[in-house]
């Protein structure tokens, strides 16, 4: 049976030792309900840093040994490795630059070689228990080199990896020196989760520019792999704070809501742990501004600010929290009376039952973060109005949450003027208004809970492994290719139909610069010298490159798609006008003119626009944009538009490489034909062999081809096998 092996950087317990003997507590959070709601039969492993240092051996054991029965396994760690690897790169690196607060990210190689190391020391235990039909959930920030790392020891193991907080955009992203290891690592996964579509936006983007991985609706081919990018919002576990009375007993929590509600004021709840990307002084300041501005609220609302405490060694929460200290008691000092406090404020973390009273007596909550991964204090909230169907939340645009609690009073939290209304909207809300707006944000709650969460990423990975499983039927492997060979040394007349670029030479920005390498060469001059072969390049080029780069090797040729025919050392084509060039020419010159990097390639009777050096999403909207141009253009000339990889073609429409292959094929009659290509023009090629032809489909996809290959090394592999 395949088993769930989960790694992130804490494990779901927290150890303290007294007089000598260990206790272990679980940890609250929403990863671990979610993950232990999972319905599977699957046998589960959770591999992390237990939270706190132990370096005697004889309690590592012990540890281990005490956590193995709850499927634990521990990461020890250094207090270093502490320092340098979570404190360091993963809190003053990754954390600052991924919120967009480039100001306090840290370059320092010592936290960059640490990060390394524990990855490493991360991928050194999981591969010692890994088996290749297990899945493996990778989580976070901290572990974001761990899945390259699982993926060159076990190269078919089910690989998911999870981001809890934002990525940021490509402009921000490029900044850091370590982007191409740490875009790299998390492409060892097969499927890559983000909150929002932003955040995976984001990260698409970045594969792209800086790694060259383009996609086609979130799905990358990395290195013979397909990985899968989508969007999993993480939920709560709802009923927890709905119904919190069955968890901590009624009359608990109903002891502290009637306290907090006794005072007959409007209470705004503002709960975060203590970052600079809470927003937290811009939330002081605009609840100062709405006293200000509105004083007969005066006495009749209080901001409950509970801040609990994180990271309080580090320069940027130490100055933070002086900043938070001062703006509290100078708005106190000014308006307190001697029966309210403008703001009630608290420097601690809050059980579960206070926690939960908190959240059904407020009357607002004020989740105004300036950059937040999800915040799922803000769906707590609205969970807990379950029951009373009063309470308004005011959200900030930034924060995850926003994209599916649409409902509640958006704001930007930078815009003061913006909160300080808000605030005034929520406090005179009718009820019936709230009421309709909770309602609709509990639909969405209930359905998409924490549990839902695990479960659709764990099903989507699932499914992509089968799908996977199946898409590789078709895959040139081993045993299909002994039936080529077989086949190929049987024969005695033989006709091979080769595409040039895609197939025999990757692709380069500038089309001129793929001339072929003394590799290619070779195998070419091999396939050539054999007397059974007839060997055709079949190619979208022009004859004059096509002659240059290989005319040398005597090579029957198609080029131009067809257009241009050499047979016997003889270039021939039929009577094609081309008389229409001049107006299509004149519209890709403003396709040029508009989009600098673009150029246009000439050739004899065909003309392209080829848009590689730019943008993709660029050069596809200017596609888009020129469209219909060109098919006006094109509708009565008998001409044909080919869109490919990163190039629109114009062409005759009564010419294609499938007609050029039947051209050869008439020519006389062969016991084993071949044709290998990469894109929509050499269908024609596959449809055009007979059936028992072998037609292979560089890339997969959708395809007329009887198997695949999955890139240009493969197919070299294949040729010079062919050769031998």
């Amino acid at each position: 049976m395949p088993r769930l092996i989960i790694i992130s950087n804490r494990l779901p317990v927290t150890i303290d030792k007294k007089d000598g003997e260990l206790f272990y507590y679980p940890s609250a959070g929403g990863l671990a309900t979610g993950l232990n709601s999972l319905d599977t039969d699957m046998e589960r492993i959770w591999i992390g840093w237990p939270g706190q240092e132990i370096s005697d051996t004889t309690v590592q054991d012990q540890v281990k040994k005490d956590l193995r029965e709850d499927g634990l396994v521990p990461v020890f760690l250094s207090q270093q490795e502490i320092e340098l690897y979570y404190e360091g790169f993963s809190n003053e690196t990754i954390w600052p630059h991924f919120h967009y607060f480039t100001q306090y990210t840290t370059y320092n190689d010592d936290y960059w070689d640490a990060y390394q190391n524990v990855n490493t020391k991360f991928a050194t235990i999981v591969n010692e228990l890994i088996r290749e039909d297990d899945f493996v959930w990778v989580h976070d920030y901290q572990l974001m080199l761990l899945p390259a790392m699982i993926r060159k020891a076990f190269s078919k193991v089910s690989i998911g990896y999870f981001l809890h907080i934002p990525f940021p955009s490509y402009e921000i992203f490029r900044i850091l020196p370590w982007r191409e290891e740490l875009l790299e690592g998390v492409l060892g996964a097969d499927q890559i989760g983000f909150h929002t579509f932003d955040y995976m936006r984001h990260f698409l983007s970045a594969a792209y520019r800086i790694g060259g991985h383009e996609h086609s609706f979130g799905k990358l081919a990395i290195k013979k792999r397909m990985v899968n990018v989508d969007v999993f919002p993480m939920g709560i576990d709802y009923d927890k704070y709905a119904f919190p009375e069955r968890e901590v007993g009624k009359d608990k929590v109903e002891a502290h809501v009637t306290r907090l509600q006794s005072k007959k004021r409007k209470l705004i709840i503002s709960i975060d742990r203590l970052d600079y990307s809470k927003g937290i002084p811009q939330r002081i300041k605009s609840f100062e501004q709405f006293i200000k501005k509105y004083p007969q609220y005066r006495g009749k609302v209080t901001l409950m600010l509970i801040v609990v405490p994180s990271r309080t060694k580090v320069d940027q929460y130490e100055k933070l929290k002086l900043e938070v200290d001062t703006l509290v008691g100078s708005i106190d000092g000014q308006y307190r009376t001697f029966g309210w406090s403008p703001i009630q404020y608290f420097y601690r973390s809050f059980p579960f039952d206070e926690l939960a009273a908190l959240y059904k007596a407020a009357d607002i909550a004020m989740i105004t973060p300036l950059r937040d991964g999800m915040n799922l204090v803000a769906k707590e909230f609205i969970a807990s109005k379950e029951e009373s169907k009063k309470g308004v939340l005011i959200l900030s645009e930034m924060a995850g949450a926003a994209n599916e609690l649409t409902e509640a009073l958006i704001i930007n939290p930078q815009d003061s003027n913006d909160m300080v209304e808000a605030i005034v909207k929520a406090i005179e809300m009718p009820e019936e208004e709230q009421e309709r707006r909770l309602v609709k944000m509990q639909e969405k709650l209930k359905r998409y809970t924490v549990k839902h969460w695990a479960s659709t990423f764990m099903n989507e990975q699932m499914n992509l492994k089968s799908v996977k499983e199946r898409n590789t039927t078709n895959l040139l492997n081993e045993e299909k290719k002994t039936t080529l060979l077989e086949a190929y040394q049987k024969a005695e007349k033989r006709l091979l139909f080769l595409d040039y670029d895609g197939t025999l030479m990757g692709f380069q920005n500038d089309p001129k610069k793929v001339i072929p390498d003394e590799k290619l060469l070779n195998i070419l001059e091999g396939l050539k010298a054999d007397p059974k072969n007839k060997v055709v390049i079949i190619s979208g080029r022009d004859r004059h490159t096509l002659e240059e780069w290989l005319g040398h090797l005597g090579l029957d040729m198609a080029a131009e798609h067809g257009v241009w025919i050499k047979r016997r050392n003889e270039w021939k084509t039929p009577d094609l006008k081309k008389d229409w060039k001049p107006d299509v020419r004149h519209v890709l010159e403003g396709l040029v003119e508009r989009t600098p990097g673009s150029f246009i390639e000439e050739k004899e009777y065909s003309i392209a626009w080829h848009y590689r050096m730019i943008d993709k999403g660029l050069g596809e909207k200017r596609v888009r944009e020129f469209r219909d141009v060109l098919l006006y253009l094109t509708a009565n000339l008998d001409l044909q538009v080919l869109e490919g990889n990163k190039v629109v073609e114009i062409k005759n429409a009564g010419v294609n490489k499938g007609k050029a292959a039947a051209y050869w094929l008439g020519k006389d009659s062969y016991d084993f034909t071949f044709a290998i290509g990469d894109d929509s023009t050499d269908e024609d090629t596959f449809r055009a062999l007979p059936e028992d032809g072998f037609t292979v489909k560089v890339g997969l996809g959708n395809t007329d081809a009887r198997f695949n290959v999955l890139d240009v090394e493969n197919v070299r592999d294949l040729l010079e096998e062919l050769q031998k």
